[in-house]
């Protein structure tokens, strides 16, 4: 395995959204008449096996250049997102989501066309530690970017994102020390 593809952090999928995957998939058989045929089959088990079969299709690895995502049964998707061309993260919950305890990740890319409205967007579902996941991705992205542009890094997504945080706590500690000699002047 090269360096570049070396894996920094594979994510793990939460078994609900197996059964999101059910629910969705009865909420459009009862949408369509063809469907009506089917339900019973779903319900009785085709159901579960098939989103069974899915959920086991799911996988997403962040190596130090790229996040690497696939699913699908029958027709299978693979997606390969240089970090650098990652413009956005956010987390997606609707009602049925948020009641499952589920989120997904939405990935905002650019394109390489060199045009405007070259972006492309892709959900990665039901991750378990989807905020930890999101600032690894974020943290490794800097890291790939500081090493384009010639600045100097460790490489190391884990130590940068210790070193973020560590920057962050000291930045809290001055605030509450200007806010307290703020407080003693009044």
């Amino acid at each position: 395995m090269t360096p570049a593809a070396e894996v920094l952090h594979e994510a793990q999928f939460n078994t609900k959204f197996k059964t999101y995957i059910f629910f969705i998939v009865l909420f459009y058989l009862f949408m369509s008449v063809i469907g009506w045929v089917v339900i019973p089959f779903w319900v009785c088990g085709l159901g579960q096996w098939l989103s069974g079969k899915y959920f086991n299709t799911l996988m997403c690895r962040l190596t130090r250049k790229q996040l690497l995502f696939s699913k699908g049964i029958l027709f299978r998707i693979e997606k390969t997102i240089p970090l650098e061309n990652i413009q956005d993260l956010s987390f997606v919950g609707g009602p049925i989501l948020r009641g499952l305890g589920l989120t997904f990740i939405r990935v905002e890319t650019a394109g390489g066309g060199g045009g405007h409205g070259n972006q492309s967007m892709m959900s990665i579902p039901g991750v378990i530690g989807a905020e930890e996941l999101k600032t690894l991705i974020l943290a490794q992205r800097e890291v790939v970017i500081r090493e384009k542009h010639g600045s100097v890094s460790s490489g190391n997504v884990v130590n940068d994102a210790v070193l973020l945080q560590e920057i962050r706590d000291e930045l809290k500690g001055l605030r509450a020390d200007l806010n307290r000699i703020a407080a003693e002047k009044n």
